[in-house]
């Protein structure tokens, strides 16, 4: 799934990043501020998070190639469209496509399609390899961006924005996809029960989901304000505006090698204890930027501390949702817990800057450090999963980073069989299929009992 990893990195780069390039130019040709012209990107965001459950049950129904090759599609023409612009509607009504293009074919459509089709022993590789990459996409698209202003215009930037996403991203998800649709797409035969509604009513009153859904929407606000606001908040504690700056891109660069930290650690703990330790750990570092952030030393330690939290959210989601619930309306329960989240991401800047304005930047950090903390008790407080995390089923669902069985032990598994939508047990190891293959399908923590494949 090498592939996946490209596109997602090109998505992001001309979907997303590329905006904050492209900005004052923007502003000044069309005459208005930058901050209506912020405006669009929030309408992105919002777009994206209202199709978050729609795109989701799509994806649970009828797979994910043809809805990432349409949302290729329609981004590459609404970065085309944007280049065109005269007024400030068509703007918005420009980025409420591009909103719609990133539900369709980023983060969330991609790991759907990952959970899908591969076992646990390679989707948690394939979801770590996609992210690391990914993470990269503003290293590479905001100065390339840049040159392109420089040397073309904005409006000739955006073009070849466009040129690049629609030559990457297109061919790409048609080619390689092709092989996914077999093992994801229903039989007309299968109940519609069987392709997920079941585990979606079943998660739906089950305590755990909310506790998740609250873990990641607080986490995922208190991101969105330290990544909006830190700058701001170290040069009101008498650091410069340079300082400050480089202060703040350690906070991606340690992204990545946060990631790497949670896939060792997963290891030998659940990605739920993991993910709450990352939160808190990212509470401690906003309540040290409270009490160390004035000196330089000390607000590098507290931005690091909490730069290696930044990503995890985005591994740990799929592979919780995954462990609890198993495959079957996996990506209808991700776009469940997606909607609250962006919104909270979208929304968060805005109510901390109305915060720092009456009481002061001290306050917004001891918010983020709450928020984070309360993260963290959610997780923590989820029940234990059904497949135990010493046996082979338990290791490959629970962790990022499982060992597989040595050559000739034999696989056994105590989860009960999740099956592909299109009703057939397949083996991702040379071909098996039947009961051998059972070993490598997630757990549906809905089953009666484990059972023990037939040997």
């Amino acid at each position: 799934m090498a592939a996946l990893a490209v596109t997602q990195t090109v998505g992001y780069g001309v979907l997303y990043y590329a905006f904050a390039v492209v900005l004052a130019p923007l502003a000044a040709d069309l005459r208005v501020s930058t901050t209506a012209i912020t405006g669009a990107l929030t309408l992105a965001v919002l777009v994206s998070a209202v199709c978050a459950i729609p795109v989701g049950r799509w994806l649970d129904d009828h797979g994910g190639r043809a809805m990432m090759i349409t949302g290729s599609i329609l981004g590459a023409l609404a970065v085309a469209a944007w280049s065109q612009v005269q007024t400030l509607a068509q703007l918005y009504l420009v980025f409420a496509g591009i909103g719609i293009a990133s539900a369709m074919a980023l983060y969330e459509a991609t790991f759907a399609l990952l959970v899908a089709v591969l076992d646990p022993w390679r989707r948690a590789k394939a979801i770590l390899t996609v992210t690391i990459v990914a993470g990269f996409a503003s290293s590479v698209f905001v100065p390339l961006t840049g040159v392109l202003v420089e040397e073309h215009g904005w409006r000739t930037a955006v073009l070849i924005l466009s040129g690049i996403h629609a030559a990457v991203t297109i061919p790409l998800h048609t080619l390689a996809l092709r092989d996914a649709r077999s093992s994801q797409t229903a039989s007309p035969a299968t109940p519609r029960g069987d392709r997920g509604d079941n585990a979606v009513q079943a998660a739906a009153c089950d305590k755990s989901f909310w506790l998740l859904t609250g873990a990641f929407v607080s986490q995922g606000a208190a991101l969105a304000v330290m990544v909006v606001h830190l700058v701001a908040y170290l040069m009101s504690v008498g650091h410069t505006p340079t300082f400050a700056a480089a202060v703040a891109g350690l906070l991606g660069i340690l992204s990545v090698a946060g990631r790497i930290a949670m896939a060792g650690l997963s290891r030998r703990r659940t990605v739920s204890a993991v993910t709450a330790t990352m939160f808190a750990m990212q509470g401690i570092a906003a309540v040290g930027l409270i009490l160390i952030g004035r000196n330089g030393p000390g607000a590098v330690a507290s931005v690091a501390a909490f730069g290696l939290g930044f990503g995890v959210a985005t591994i740990a989601r799929p592979a919780i949702i995954a462990e609890r619930y198993g495959v079957n309306g996996y990506a209808t329960l991700a776009g469940i817990l997606a909607t609250p989240t962006t919104l909270a991401k979208a929304g968060a800047p805005l109510g901390a800057a109305a915060l720092a304005a009456s009481a002061g930047y001290f306050v917004v950090m001891a918010v983020i450090a709450a928020a984070c903390l309360t993260a963290a008790v959610c997780l923590a407080a989820l029940p234990a999963s059904m497949s135990p995390p010493g046996s082979d089923a338990g290791r490959a669902l629970t962790t990022l980073g499982p060992r597989r069985p040595h050559r000739g032990q034999r696989r056994h598994s105590h989860a009960s069989v999740a099956w592909p939508a299109d009703g057939r047990a397949q083996g991702r190891r040379g071909g098996q299929s039947g009961p051998a293959a059972r070993a490598y399908e997630p757990v549906n923590t809905r089953s009666c009992q484990p059972k023990r494949p037939e040997m």
